[in-house]
């Protein structure tokens, strides 16, 4: 099955810029099921991520439902639009991710919807990569009255509040405090990856990478609210896995069918 693909500009009022976006859909156009809604962040890596040729495999093998896939392309404020909403870290980068999430739900969702005539999806997921993963936990987690599932591939679930210099301790990271304060349980469910050489950094010196340390962290803060694994957290681990979309690509099929898949897996 064919993927269609359709480039879009977005003039942002919230990011003062304009914002491409492509829009990824099966050629068929006409479903006489739901369709699913996929976010993703980066969206100028799509050719890397080879995300229309596993599309259109998983759609020929009839492994997913119908989808319709919107990648953001970064701006060049990347390293400031990114990140924990109202919570820089302590290089204060990530200023502007309170202005990437409003124009997330003010501006481009509400495109979507104008654009197709849908109004609700079967299921909205939120995904990315490295500090676009974190994004995409972030808003999914803030907004779960609009995501329901979230995918994050390598997340920079290291993004910190104080140098590691300065007396930094695990609670200075951002994601796993969020998760900790946060009222209540959100109705969200997650699917979290990593490589084995993500990078070499390992902070607390016990062999195991912080990018590892980080994400299992977060997965037992999830636990400790309650969500259960593997109904409510899926985790991949991929031996040799590097920081890059060519890892995160083979990996997407394995997120794809979890998110969309018309069977469990």
């Amino acid at each position: 099955m064919k993927i269609a693909e359709q480039e879009i500009i977005l003039t942002s009022a919230h990011l003062i810029r304009d914002v491409t976006c492509t829009l990824l859909m099966p050629e068929e156009g006409a479903f006489a099921e739901p369709l699913n809604l996929l976010l993703l962040n980066d969206g100028q890596e799509l050719e890397n991520l080879k995300l229309i040729d596993t599309l259109e495999n998983l759609y020929t093998r009839n492994c997913i439902k119908p989808l319709l896939t919107v990648a953001i392309h970064a701006g060049d404020e990347r390293i400031q639009e990114y990140g924990i909403a109202g919570q820089p870290d302590f290089k204060k980068r990530g200023a502007k991710a309170n202005l990437y999430t409003q124009f997330i739900i003010t501006e481009l969702l509400p495109f979507i919807t104008q654009h197709t005539g849908i109004e609700h999806f079967e299921s909205t997921a939120f995904a990315g990569c490295s500090l676009g993963g974190l994004t995409a936990m972030d808003v999914a987690w803030n907004h779960p009255d609009l995501f329901d599932r979230v995918g994050a591939f390598s997340a920079s679930f290291w993004w910190r509040g104080k140098d590691l210099a300065k007396g930094y301790t695990d609670i200075d990271r951002l994601m796993h405090t969020m998760i900790k304060n946060t009222p209540g349980k959100p109705d969200v469910k997650f699917w979290l990856q990593t490589g084995t050489k993500d990078e070499t950094a390992d902070r607390n010196k016990n062999g195991i990478i912080d990018s590892i340390d980080d994400t299992i962290d977060v997965i037992k803060e999830l636990l400790a609210k309650g969500y259960e694994r593997p109904a409510d957290i899926q985790y991949l681990e991929v031996l040799g896995g590097t920081h890059d979309p060519d890892t995160w690509g083979k990996a997407m099929p394995k997120f794809l069918q979890w998110a969309f898949g018309r069977t469990v897996i």
